[in-house]
């Protein structure tokens, strides 16, 4: 049975189970690079960016949502509003498509054992009603369009537009940012 929960500080050890590397100490994003300024994530280190995310939990909105599977941790989708999201507010490949202050979903991870189980599905609906409970105007993702084709697994973090699709996601507009080659959309649910 597969759970999803917003990522509170009191569930974190789970966030920190499906983010952690396979090597101890080895670099690893912990979802921070669209959050912070990169001089900000360098100072940090590998050793500093868990305690950076766990923070979010700590000082009030959650940052993302964390899957369950039997109990098990087997996934993390960041989601928050976009203002919230540095690299974005900053972006010259992802740009504004309104005035809005939409939530953005940065990142879906599904950890290896879990895959193609619908989890990454199940977070992409619970990210919706999370960002909706939250009085998100709307919700934007930039994810890649693979023609019905696979992603590669290091690249998948920014999903899919067929997963967005089928939760009712739109096209918005065509973004100048690539990733594996593959241009990535803005895509928007109102809410």
């Amino acid at each position: 049975m597969i759970e999803v929960h917003p990522a509170t500080a009191d569930r974190f050890d789970a966030v920190e189970t499906v983010l952690a590397p396979k090597q101890a100490g080895a670099p690893a994003c912990w979802c921070l690079t669209y959050r912070i300024p990169n001089p900000e994530s360098k100072a940090l280190g590998a050793a500093g960016r868990p305690g950076r995310l766990r923070r979010y939990a700590e000082e009030g909105t959650p940052p993302g949502v964390v899957a369950y599977v039997d109990g098990e941790p087997a996934g993390w989708c960041s989601v928050s509003p976009r203002s919230t999201y540095h690299r974005l507010m900053h972006s010259r490949t992802i740009p504004f498509a309104d005035e809005l202050d939409p939530w953005s979903i940065v990142c879906l991870v599904v950890r290896a054992g879990y895959r193609r189980q619908g989890v990454a599905r199940a977070m992409l609906g619970a990210a919706v009603e999370y960002a909706r409970e939250q009085g998100a105007p709307a919700i934007e993702a930039y994810p890649v369009d693979a023609a019905g084709g696979r992603v590669n697994g290091t690249l998948a973090y920014m999903g899919t537009t067929e997963l967005f699709e089928s939760a009712g996601f739109e096209r918005v507009l065509e973004t100048d940012s690539h990733s594996a080659g593959l241009r990535r959309w803005l895509m928007r649910l109102p809410l």
